[in-house]
């Protein structure tokens, strides 16, 4: 395996039942890198991502992590990674220091009364130190979520729908934190299916229903994709998405508040369809870069749902 790569797995394949929740999944991930997971609950993004980190044995295929072997070192690999799960899983009945300790207790670390201390002043918890995590807001119980994943100073982060449930605000604060420590060196795996946070990755993985329908940098997705989009803005918009989704060279129409975003593959046939609607009084028709929110909607309506 390269130095320059945190994760490097080939074949990842995962069954429960008759089930396969994760198919042939293969990927390399670079050491420092910001990675999301992007997929419809149910596809198989946490599984997957667990497997590649050693927390979950693979029935299929193999590879490293942090150059170690996911199924043969996991137990050390396990030592290296911290995890952020959605729903918060600290004790809300001690105070924020006493979760703290008890996760350098846990990590068994060298020095553990500096590292909370550290930690509480790097993510500016002390004066909150001595309050219980129930009775925190869910911003800084975010905080403490990720001070606490982090404490043991891990070369792999795996955050699962890490800003569900916080305001705006909090949630910037936290990718602000979350680049700090790739630019330190961690790796970070994010498993969402909220484009906001999506967008805040450096590379995307789309998974649907167990495979791996596309992977590369977050910039380039739509290009890869070949989506052109139009935007029609006004009001009484309904008629217009009625005789376009029909129209040809429209192969997708999604609602964006006052505007359609209409995308095709053809260019011309596409420009064919939304260019007559410039004449309509009250409507805005203009071209649009397409985003990761349309190559999201267009890559999952040809995706099989292997609980179907």
């Amino acid at each position: 395996m390269s130095e320059a790569l945190a994760i490097d797995v080939q074949g990842l394949t995962k069954r429960f039942g008759d089930t396969t929740v994760v198919d042939d999944f293969s990927m390399q991930v670079p050491r420092g890198a910001i990675y999301g997971f992007l997929g419809p609950n149910g596809s198989g993004k946490t599984t997957t991502i667990r497997m590649m980190c050693g927390l979950l044995k693979p029935d299929g295929g193999g590879g490293t992590a942090l150059g170690l072997d996911i199924i043969r070192d996991s137990r050390e690999i396990k030592s290296r990674v911290g995890y952020m799960t959605q729903k918060f899983s600290l004790y809300g009945d001690l105070t924020v220091r006493e979760n703290l300790n008890f996760m350098a207790r846990l990590h068994a670390l060298d020095a553990p009364r500096k590292r909370v201390k550290d930690a509480l002043e790097t993510y500016e918890l002390e004066p909150r130190a001595k309050q219980l995590a129930n009775n925190l807001s869910g911003g800084w119980k975010q905080r403490l979520a990720l001070a606490a994943a982090s404490l043991h100073s891990p070369g792999l982060l795996l955050l699962d729908e890490p800003t569900a449930g916080v305001d705006p605000k909090a949630r910037r604060d936290f990718w602000d934190r979350i680049r700090r420590l790739a630019r330190s060196g961690v790796t970070v795996l994010v498993s969402t299916h909220y484009m906001d946070e999506a967008v805040q990755c450096d590379a995307i993985a789309f998974i649907a229903y167990g495979k791996k329908l596309i992977d590369a940098p977050s910039a380039d997705i739509p290009s890869i994709v070949g989506l052109h989009t139009w935007r029609i803005e006004g009001r009484n918009l309904d008629p217009v998405y009625r005789a376009l989704e029909h129209q040809p060279g429209v192969e997708q129409i999604a609602r964006f508040g006052s505007a359609l975003h209409v995308s095709g593959r053809d260019e011309a046939l596409l420009k064919q369809a939304v260019l007559p609607y410039r004449e309509r009084d009250g409507l805005t028709v203009e071209p649009a870069k397409t985003g990761l929110e349309e190559a999201f909607i267009w890559l999952m309506s040809g995706a099989e749902d292997n609980f179907q």
